[in-house]
């Protein structure tokens, strides 16, 4: 897509640098700093067959995924996610948009995920993030990530039932430093 001059936030380098894997958001931690996110592939995501890139840019961090699902998200799942935007004047158009079509929810467990995932969603005007390159509309971005550490565990409870997410070691340091 053609963007105006300008319209790029910040300098390159910065975007660069928010795009590649750091100590900020990369590798492990202890269990008692691991979090958990929620991210909402939306119907446009899933409509052009953007998973994948999605996917793998959360796998490259070094996150680790405990919960998938395509669904197709009912007006009450949207009520409840969204409950905070009701009185938004284009809260009728954004229930219209998620109930469009499919939807794929994830779950992401990692040391800062919630904060990470935030950067690398961003917005759809940032070049090097998910939003920024792969929106084609700003109603229309593609991805939903929690907020903070309390909102994620709130939106996962509505996605998720507790049995669906799966606790499982990483063995990725084995297989590199095994």
């Amino acid at each position: 897509r053609v963007r105006p001059a300008g319209a790029a936030m910040g300098s390159l380098g910065r975007c660069l640098a928010r795009s590649l894997p750091g100590p900020r958001c990369y590798g492990s931690a202890p269990a008692a700093l691991q979090e958990r996110t929620l991210v909402v592939a939306k119907p446009d995501a899933v409509q052009r067959r953007l998973l994948g890139d999605i996917i793998q840019r959360f796998e490259r961090r070094g996150f680790k995924l405990v919960a998938m699902k395509l669904l197709q998200a009912d007006r009450r799942l949207v009520d409840q996610h969204y409950e905070r935007l009701r009185l938004k004047p284009f809260y009728p158009a954004l229930v219209t948009y998620m109930t469009s079509g499919p939807v794929v929810a994830m779950v992401w467990e990692g040391y800062n995920v919630v904060r990470c995932s935030r950067a690398m969603v961003g917005d759809s005007s940032a070049v090097g993030t998910i939003r920024g390159d792969l929106s084609v509309h700003m109603a229309r971005n593609v991805v939903h990530a929690s907020d903070s550490v309390d909102t994620a565990q709130r939106e996962i409870g509505f996605w998720f039932q507790r049995d669906e997410l799966v606790a499982w070691d990483s063995r990725d340091r084995d297989n590199i430093y095994g």
